[in-house]
């Protein structure tokens, strides 16, 4: 019998993107931070793209990731400067002649004259190294040592300038032969010779395919295609074009002078051009004019800048990513590969976490687009942001008031027809069709056989939702004039008109509420309208038009209790006029009282329940909502700005509480 088979297994960290273990992406801080801007009268775009910028509690925003751009930016730039080559060279002058001095004057054998006209070459060179280099380049150095020092300068400044437009190849020439040097020379002959025949159209697939057979280790980026091909190329030599506009004009001066004793052969350097010009030719796109502020002491070689400067371009490229201000911007646009290298771990982690955000928020429901285009909340995210509000004015009146932390769908009376699943505190019977059906559904789908019997699990159980037998119909008048939004009261009120409208349509469906929003002039308004509404820069507090408007929607429900809740920062400084014109004036005229007092009575007079919540402390407004709510035997509430949507909520159950004593609340 054949024995247990093992299998081997390799674990390593995981690096095939996203981790699929991790958690999904909370959006209810992104989601509460959305809603609060768009009752502060922005876009739901604009919205979105001011969380993603700012980020959240826990969360970094594309702001703090430009911020940390910009901080390694200034830190190349800080620590680096363009001196490292012509300093190297300088060494290796100053070795070379230092040596050479030394043989001339311990070679006894050697003519005076001889002496006497070598030592005077050597103390006779031009300040400039570049200069004193090319002096050099025709003298017969005497000491072998001198000789390798002076041979380093031509060899250290092929493989700068190379390594300027093919990255590593410094290093892979550090101890190459005259056969090596050789084959570059090739490669860059037959490189020219390809992007030649690409710039006029007559290349083929096969001739980048010989070129890559044949020269293909000098290209670890292992292009597929001459464009390719030609793109590494292009970024890497306009990087080194910018290198050179960073140096000063001596620095240009000497460089260019130096160039001439590349590797000891001039074709080098007109070979590099020829290449250059090509690249230019075939992407002028690139930033070939632009330039660095080098100003640390850590000196750079040619290719080690040309390599800094493309890092500074990758670091451009994400600060311009993360501004995320052109047309269609989207965080999944984030090249994360690019933070990582730049930013580090934590930061990419940060840029993926927005991105997934971004596409929840949009991909799972939360935002739509309306009719004509632009973005809205949709149903989901405004049931889910009215439970959120309403679970904060639940917990807020339980701490004011004592209340008990349970769950009913209403008060103790008939039916609604509606169920929903039991959660704990509930007392409502199950439903026991509905709660079988679900036990049923759920073997099934868990791979049991519902033949052979089903066990009910607490998660099938749905209770019967109930209603208070009364009905209510409720008005809430909010105040839209502009001192509101001033005087930071827009959003509150807007908070408390969702957490009212939800606990309605949830947990009252029986009661019709009615949202009026007054300034200038009153309307009526759907809580997706009201949410949206931006501030407007209008004078006017015409409640007198409001009450019309509560007027007609009791009238429209005359079998229910009405309820009139009224929340407002200002005296009444408005009024309908009868050809449906608003007037204004302020301090409030007579008249605009009057027509104001005389509509309350007319709205209180079918028995309307009253309450005005009082926003300020405006001593004007004190009194009048005094005088209105002793004349209509009202009461007035004057909360703080963040229990004003408690205050709402607990005045609208404490109408309702005769036929809801039992209601108690989702925390």
């Amino acid at each position: 019998m054949a024995g247990p088979q093992h299998h081997r297994a390799r674990y390593g960290r995981y690096a095939g993107g996203p981790d699929p273990l991790a958690p999904p992406v909370d959006l209810a801080e992104a989601l509460d931070a959305i809603a609060d801007d768009v009752m502060a009268g922005y876009s739901p775009e604009r919205a979105l793209r001011e969380f993603l910028r700012r980020g959240g509690e826990r969360q970094q925003g594309f702001d703090d990731l430009a911020r940390r751009v910009q901080q390694r930016r200034r830190d190349l730039l800080n620590r680096h400067n363009l001196d490292g080559t012509f300093q190297q060279v300088k060494e290796l002058l100053d070795e070379a002649v230092l040596a050479e001095r030394k043989q001339l004057a311990r070679d006894a054998m050697m003519d005076d004259d001889d002496r006497a006209f070598r030592e005077m070459r050597l103390d006779n060179l031009p300040a400039s190294t570049a200069a004193a280099v090319n002096e050099l380049a025709s003298y017969d150095w005497q000491s072998s040592d001198a000789r390798e020092s002076y041979e380093q300068i031509k060899d250290l400044l092929g493989r700068e300038l190379l390594d300027q437009r093919f990255a590593g190849m410094k290093q892979a020439l550090q101890s190459a032969t005259d056969e090596d040097r050789q084959a570059v020379a090739e490669m860059l002959g037959d490189l020219n010779e390809l992007l030649d025949k690409h710039r006029r159209g007559e290349d083929t697939p096969e001739d980048f395919d010989a070129f890559m057979a044949k020269h293909g280790e000098h290209f670890p980026e292992n292009p597929r295609t001459v464009d390719e091909l030609i793109d590494a190329l292009a970024q890497r030599a306009a990087a080194a074009q910018r290198l050179l506009n960073s140096m000063t004009p001596e620095q240009r001066r000497e460089l260019m002078e130096l160039s001439a004793q590349a590797f000891g052969s001039a074709s080098l350097m007109a070979q590099l051009d020829a290449l250059d010009g090509n690249l230019q030719a075939l992407r002028p796109g690139l930033d070939w004019t632009g330039s660095e502020n080098f100003r640390g002491n850590e000196g750079m070689g040619l290719g080690d800048g040309t390599g800094v400067v493309q890092d500074l371009a990758e670091l451009d490229a994400l600060a311009e990513q993360l501004q995320q201000d052109y047309s269609g911007a989207r965080a999944s646009d984030i090249d994360v590969d690019a933070v990582m290298r730049r930013l580090g771990e934590d930061a990419a982690v940060s840029a993926r976490t927005l991105a997934q955000l971004e596409r929840a928020l949009r991909e799972g429901g939360l935002l739509r687009r309306s009719a004509d285009g632009s973005l809205r909340l949709s149903p989901q995210a405004m049931r889910r942001l009215g439970k959120a509000l309403l679970a904060d004015a639940a917990k807020q009146l339980s701490a004011r008031t004592g209340a008990r932390d349970a769950r009913t769908a209403g008060a103790a009376g008939e039916a609604t027809g509606a169920t929903r699943p039991w959660e704990f505190g509930d007392a409502q019977p199950w439903d026991v069709t509905r709660s079988l059906t679900n036990a049923i559904l759920r073997t099934a789908s868990e791979g049991g056989d519902p033949g052979a019997g089903v066990r009910l699990d607490v998660r099938d159980v749905e209770v019967v939702e109930t209603e208070a037998r009364t009905q209510s119909a409720v008005v809430l008048l909010v105040d839209t004039s502009y001192s509101m939004a001033a005087e930071g009261r827009w959003v509150p009120m807007k908070r408390t008109a969702l957490a009212l409208h939800h606990l309605v349509s949830t947990r009252f469906r029986g009661d019709q509420l009615q949202l009026i929003g007054f300034g200038r002039l009153a309307q009526s308004r759907s809580i997706d309208e009201l949410t949206a509404l931006p501030p407007v820069r209008e004078q006017g507090t015409n409640l007198h038009h409001a009450l019309l408007l509560a007027e007609r929607f009791f009238a429209a429900h005359p079998s229910m209790d009405p309820v009139l809740l009224v929340v407002t920062d200002g005296e009444p400084t408005a009024h309908l006029e009868s050809y449906g014109d608003a007037w204004f004036n302020w301090p409030p005229e007579p008249e605009t009282i009057r027509r104001t007092v005389t509509q309350l009575d007319r709205v209180t007079r079918r028995g309307t329940r009253t309450t005005f919540f009082r926003l300020g402390d405006d001593p004007g407004l004190r009194h009048f909502l005094d005088q209105l709510a002793d004349r209509v035997g009202g009461r007035v509430i004057a909360p703080e700005l963040d229990d004003l949507g408690a205050a709402v909520v607990g005045e609208y159950l404490r109408f309702r509480r005769a036929g809801y004593d039992d209601l108690e609340w989702e925390a």
